[in-house]
């Protein structure tokens, strides 16, 4: 039978099942399909940009000429439903279920205690099996470069490694302290002491692991593969609404439809021109798909070079180019080599394996890394119209869009030479992100110099970059004013001042870092320039002289190697029954179901009977009267139900913040009107035609703004201690100085979501919400329906991470979906987009201290004097408490006998800032060790030395009179210099540093006294309800919420020792204000221990009401002691509560016991930079925690490797930037950067302290879940010792202050050189700024 020549029927597979659409919309993308159509919802949203791999999948594809089936992982928030034409999609229910099979990804991942949260996971199972699919037994390095594009915000991303890590073909053990033990082995050490259990070292044990076995995978369909052969003529036509997709099956074909529509964009990948829908709602009404013309898929090798195809992805052009490294000749490879570099770190394997060579190409972004090196390597682009063939140079008149060198708009790129490079040619490849992998470059170069044969006299010389302008530039007049030149230090002084003439960024440049960027170009070009003189010397080593051992530090690029890790903790004692699961390191107990993607989020709960969408309008202003909204263009709109307004609200429009703006705006992002309609496209495109009249008033933006206009939102807090004025009168030195800190966005991987269910009688409302505090969703939904709290049921299964940020806003986001359901008597579904969640919520408080430091010469510090701000934003919020948790807490671990302390909350413009894990102490301590190090800097003396004669000793009391003893802060401090090896180590980082001028190395050791808790009682109660059915199982629900810290896992433990029964007999349901009311927040590290009293004493009703039956029935089963107890009307259900620890804070008189206990921790990290670029790595951290008696060592590690990278992301990496209006212009994991796999210390080594014990929590524990985020500033200071190191080479001043976050722009500055000093300065009030500092 003859195949049609045009067919309208999408043919794909999803999981080995048969997809057919005969109505198939262009614009739809295949997340969306998966989840509201097809109800897969293990593949989940997290940020719609391709930026954090929650959505991948993977697709497998068939080639009929080559007979060849490609797997490939892809993005699919950004991938066409259009473009699944013949292909075969897996997702992670495909890989294994609980109801099937689970795969041994999928069991590893659970087992290595891989998932906290769970909503990254199944994107973290599709990496791995696409990677498997391809490569049965990987190395190590495929393993992490698959895992480049996946984000975790919960874990630290250590145990994903060592679960990963037993797929690899090398064993990759980690040597713990060079003994040869692995800690994957669980070796058993004993511990010195005689007490307690004895010392385990890893927390999963491989041999249990299931063995892979291929041949359970899904085959890849045969009628596809017979469909790719017969379609081969056939062109593909899909219709949408306002979108035509085209994919021809032949270049003649393809040229005559791009003969017809010019502008109609070719989209392989759809990285760039779904990127471009995403963010600004761009569209096209023709789209043509070019993957089925063979002449783009070429792959082949001239006399010239090698010619790849237009439609190749990145991935494959890798692939091909490493293949071409290892056969030809190196003087041939040198442009490969240089694409190599960057294709190792450009983007995540989904969008490598998704975006064309052509596309890159042809979208000439200025951060698109390969078109500089592909540029100056004297590529050349094949193109093809109707007209004819021709061929152009892929140089830089190509790359700015000049009309002469570009491709006409009916011309497409069919292919792409890529010249062998020639023996005299050198060719490099630089590029600076703001993290080292998955991240746009800041500035990225291509150079290539030619000379002479056999001389350094320059022929041809080339300079592109990236990163600066809207495109790609080049220094070509410098370039060819240096040709005739020989390859010496003149040429290059005179070549770094005609490029910093040549190539100018203004002061107000889009992307800011200005003074950064300029010197970029210049240090580039200095690597370049020492580059080729090695290169010299190699090929001539009599001729050239070999670089000196200075120079040769500034070659190569700081790579992290792969990750290693090590868990210390101490089993439980010998006695405990083995049924006992305390104190054991018990896996988390819905980790199976996130790693098949069968765990229930709220955007994952089916939808509801007439359920509406709903989307919100914000404001575009920072400070604005509202003079109207005019909404009727909106409710002309499709599919739009209505808009609601503060006008629909019944009762009270909020609390301390308005749910809908009402006279005026007080920060951009807040919430004017909602429009819901039938479906999220309606009403998001409802909500575009939503038009609002401002008049503009005057916006306080920063501190700085904040203090001149006395603008606070809380009186002041202070505490007093001794007396400061003798103090400083008698000290030997004083010192004063300021520290700016930047806040931080809690990129929680499931945004904020909410459902709301109206039932059909009595006004009662379901609520399901993703929350730290449902009992607050209850009061604000209730008061805004003007009902009573008992008529809202509020309920929330998991939490798909929080961190502080589901505290407060989601009661308002909750009541906005409310007033909408009440309003149109529809269940109402209210989902944020990644960049509305980081538009409308706060985040960590900015922070500006002022310090003013007594000490003697010892370096004993007698007098401190703190002033400390905080940006809280437009409303109170959490900020009162925040600020006194900065006042109460900025002691850290140094006792100062005179102390004051001042802190103020200041009112800005800017979205309100909240709660985030740490809770002001991360602000606070890292003002406290800046001043350390100041007084370790005037002194000379040690780091270590300072930090050990001020540490409290003993038995003390706090700045506030809270007694404590310090006992374990000095364990943990010997315990930490002793497993890190910190003297000999730092000796090594002090020779190494004298041998290495370019590139340093710094370490540092920092002491934690962490306060746990709330200041008062209230806030520690908790309650719980446990059930016990006839059958023996039992029920547990209680009024804390899953975040991810495994709080029901350790719920379940705490039923199984009280109750003396097997973990499967009990069951964890959800948590709701229908069974447990009135309870408090998950925060302040005290949800687990609260509700564990709560479970623990609603257990010990149940066991008091059973005893008679057992003394009975002493040989009796569990199941026949309920029977019986049920037969004898004694009642199995129990309610628990705990009324909480006493606390309390008297301001007045600046004393009080403001929390229930101190935990104490230290970390040393070591690290190394590239003061050429600011880049730096994180080559080995070591973490001793007073962690007591762990309920569950596995998830408390967790927590603590999860805190302490979230503390690195906070402390290096995570910058905000707001407009000088007020506008954030980091919204989303493309512009704002969260710790990835690269970031994860080379060694990680986390020790328990053992045989400690805390008489306060249940079974002696202590919380986990904030303490170790501040350790992450280990880091920092490390970092700061590097380049203190730097600076005392160069002879700089060593009083200098590092502000916060301590990014490659702060580090590469402060490392001052030839090259800071001679770019252009711009004066500070001379031109208006991209962005502004807050802090």
């Amino acid at each position: 039978m003859a195949c049609p020549q045009q067919s309208d029927e999408l043919v794909f597979f999803v999981n080995g099942r048969k997809v057919i659409e005969r109505q198939a919309d262009p614009e739809e993308l295949l997340l969306y399909y998966l989840r509201k159509k097809l109800r897969l919802s293990g593949t989940k949203y997290g940020c719609g940009v391709g930026g954090c791999g929650a959505c991948t999948v993977m697709i497998s594809t068939y080639d009929p000429v080559a007979k060849l089936i490609h797997h490939r992982p892809a993005n699919s928030c950004l991938l066409p439903l259009c473009s699944l034409h013949g292909a075969a999609v897996i997702t992670v229910e495909g890989v294994g279920s609980i109801k099937t099979r689970i795969h041994p990804i999928q069991e590893r991942l659970a087992k290595c205690n891989g998932s906290q949260c769970g909503f990254c996971t199944p994107g973290m199972v599709m990496s791995m099996y696409a990677l498997l699919r391809n490569h049965a037994e990987p190395s190590m390095e495929q393993i992490i470069s698959a895992l480049d594009g996946n984000l975790c915000r919960c874990t630290g991303y250590r145990p994903i490694i060592d679960s990963y890590t037993s797929f690899a073909r090398e064993p990759t053990c980690c040597q713990l302290r060079g003994t040869g033990q692995c800690c994957l082995d669980q070796e058993e050490r004993v511990c010195s002491s005689s007490t307690g259990g004895q010392i385990l070292s890893g927390l999963c044990n491989p041999e249990q692991f299931l063995p892979m076995d291929p041949t359970q995978e899904f085959i890849f369909p045969p009628e596809l593969m017979r469909m790719a052969q017969e379609q081969q003529r056939t062109t593909l036509i899909f219709h949408g609404k306002r979108t035509t997709w085209i994919s021809p099956p032949s270049l003649k074909k393809l040229l005559k439809l791009k003969a017809k529509y010019p502008k109609a964009p070719l989209v392989v990948g759809n990285t760039t021109v779904g990127l471009k829908r995403n963010h600004s709602g761009a569209y096209h009404p023709i789209i043509l798909h070019p993957v089925r013309i063979s002449e783009m898929l070429v792959v082949s090798s001239t006399s010239d070079g090698l010619v790849i195809g237009a439609a190749c992805c990145l991935a494959q052009l890798r692939d091909i180019l490493m293949k071409a490294v290892t056969e030809l000749p190196a003087e041939k490879t040198k442009t490969y080599r240089a694409l190599l570099q960057h294709l190792r770190t450009l983007a995540g394997e989904q969008i490598r394996s998704m975006a064309s060579l052509g596309g890159h190409i042809v979208s000439r972004g200025s951060s698109w890394d390969l078109n500089p090196i592909l540029s100056v390597g004297k590529s050349v682009l094949n193109l093809a119209s109707e007209d004819g063939k021709r061929q152009i140079l892929l140089n830089d008149r190509f790359l700015a869009g000049c009309e002469h060198a570009d491709i006409n708009a009916k011309e497409v790129i069919v292919s792409v030479l890529i010249p062998y490079s020639m023996k005299d040619d050198f060719i490099s490849a630089f590029r600076q992100a703001e993290r080292q992998k998955n991240a746009l470059s800041i500035v990225n170069s291509g150079m290539r110099v030619l000379f002479r044969p056999g001389t350094d006299t320059i022929v041809d010389l080339s300079i592109l970059f990236g990163g600066i302008g809207s495109t790609t530039l080049s220094a070509r007049k410098s370039c060819e004013k240096l040709i005739g030149r020989q390859w010496n230090d003149q040429m290059l002084n005179e070549a770094c001042k005609l490029v910093l003439e040549e190539i100018v960024l203004p002061p107000s440049a889009s992307g800011g870092k200005v003074e950064y960027r300029r010197t970029l170009l210049v240090s580039f070009l200095f690597r370049f320039y020492l580059e080729v003189l090695h290169g010299l010397h190699q090929m001539y080593p009599f001729r050239y002289a070999e670089l000196s051992q200075e120079k040769m530090s500034a070659l190569g690029m700081l790579q992290s190697g792969v990750p290693q890790g090590v868990q210390i903790y101490q089993d439980v004692d010998p006695g405990q029954s083995p049924q006992d699961p305390v104190g054991r390191p018990i896996r988390h107990q819905s980790g199976i179901k996130h790693t098949t993607g069968e765990a229930v989020f709220i955007d994952d709960i089916r939808p509801v009977d007439g359920e509406l969408s709903l989307a919100v309008v914000t404001s575009v202003k920072a400070h604005a009267k509202i003079i109207s909204i005019d909404a009727s263009e909106a409710l002309q709109v499709p599919g739009v139900v209505d808009v609601v307004t503060a006008r629909d609200v019944p009762g009270k429009n909020g609390k301390d913040e308005q749910a809908y703006a009402e006279d005026k705006v007080i920060c951009v992002g807040q919430i004017i009107c909602a429009v819901v309609a039938e479906s999220l496209t309606q009403a998001k495109c409802g909500a575009g035609k939503v038009k609002i009249v401002y008049k503009d008033l005057d916006p306080i933006l920063t501190i700085e703004d904040a203090i001149k206009n006395n603008s606070y939102i809380t009186e002041q807090r202070k505490i007093e201690k001794g007396d400061i004025v003798k103090g400083f009168k008698s000290a030997d030195e004083i010192i004063e100085g300021e520290l700016h800190m930047g806040g931080q966005e809690h990129f929680y991987m499931e945004t904020n979501s909410v459902l709301v269910i109206p039932r059909v009688e009595d006004k009662e409302m379901d609520v399901y919400v993703s929350t730290q505090h449902a009992t607050d969703v209850q009061e604000l939904v209730a008061s805004a329906l003007n009902l009573q709290s008992s008529k809202v049921m509020c309920h929330v299964k998991r939490v798909g991470g929080a961190f502080g940020g589901k505290v407060t806003k989601p009661s308002l986001f909750a009541v906005i979906a409310a007033v909408a359901a009440n309003k149109t008597g529809h269940p109402v579904r209210f989902v944020l987009e990644r960049n509305m969640d980081m538009l409308i919520t706060g985040g960590r408080h900015p922070f500006f201290g002022k310090y003013k430091v007594g000490f003697m010469n010892d370096g004993r510090i007698i007098a401190a004097d703190f002033q400390c701000y905080i940006n809280g934003g437009c409303t109170k919020d959490e900020s009162e408490l925040v600020i006194e948790y900065v006042v109460l807490k900025v002691d850290n671990a140094y006792n100062i006998p005179n102390l004051r302390v001042r802190g103020h909350a200041c009112k800005t413009h800017l979205p309100s800032n909240t709660a985030f894990r740490g809770f002001g102490f991360p602000q606070a301590g890292l003002l406290m060790e800046t001043c350390i190090v100041a007084v370790v800097t005037q002194t000379g003396l040690p780091h270590e030395k300072v930090r050990e004669t001020n540490m409290y000793k003993g038995v003390n009391l706090t700045s506030f009179k809270e007694k404590f003893d310090a006992e374990n802060l000095w364990k943990c401090w010997e315990e930490c210099l002793d497993k890190s090896d910190y003297y000999s180590r730092k000796a090594m980082v002090e020779e190494f540093n004298t041998k290495n001028y370019w590139k340093k190395k710094g370490i540092a050791i920092i002491p934690m006294k962490f306060s746990v808790g709330f200041n008062a009682t209230y806030f520690h109660q908790a309650g719980a309800l446990v059930h016990i059915y006839i059958d023996g199982s039992v029920l547990i629900t209680h009024g804390g919420i899953e975040l991810g810290q495994g709080i029901h896992t350790k719920m379940l433990q705490i039923a199984s020792r009280e109750l003396k029964i097997p973990l499967s007999y009990i069951h964890f349901c959800e948590t709701s204000t229908t069974t447990v009311p009135n309870g408090k927040y998950t925060a302040g590290s005290v949800g687990t221990e609260i509700n564990a009293r709560a479970v623990q004493n609603a257990c010990q009703i149940l066991w008091k009401r059973l005893e008679p039956i057992q003394r009975d029935n002493p040989d009796g089963k569990w199941e026949d002691w309920i029977s019986e107890a049920h037969k004898q009307s004694i009642n199995l259900s129990a309610t628990g509560y705990f009324k909480g620890y006493h606390t309390n804070m008297n301001w007045d008189t600046q004393k009080g016991h403001a929390f229930p206990y101190f935990l104490f921790g230290v970390a040393c990290s070591e690290v190394e930079i590239d003061c050429l670029t600011g880049a730096h790595k994180n080559i080995r951290t070591d973490i001793v925690m007073d962690a007591c008696f762990s309920i569950n060592p596995a998830i408390d590690i967790g927590q603590i490797e999860g805190a302490f990278i979230q503390g690195v992301g906070l402390y290096t990496l995570e910058d905000i930037y707001f407009s000088p209006k007020g506008e954030q212009l980091t919204l989303g994991p493309d512009t704002y950067k969260i710790p990835a796999v690269c970031d994860v210390p080379e060694q990680f080594c986390v020790y328990l302290l053992p045989n400690s014990r805390n008489s306060i929590a249940i079974y002696s524990s202590k919380g986990m879940g904030e303490a170790g985020l501040f350790l992450g500033s280990s880091v920092f200071f490390a970092i700061r010792d590097a380049v203190a190191a730097t600076r005392k080479e160069r002879g700089l001043s060593l009083d200098f202050t590092l502000n916060s976050p301590l990014t490659v722009e702060r580090i590469r500055m402060a490392c001052g050189d030839v090259f800071t000093e001679m770019i252009p300065k711009d004066k500070p009030g001379t031109y208006k700024p991209w962005a502004i500092d807050i802090a």
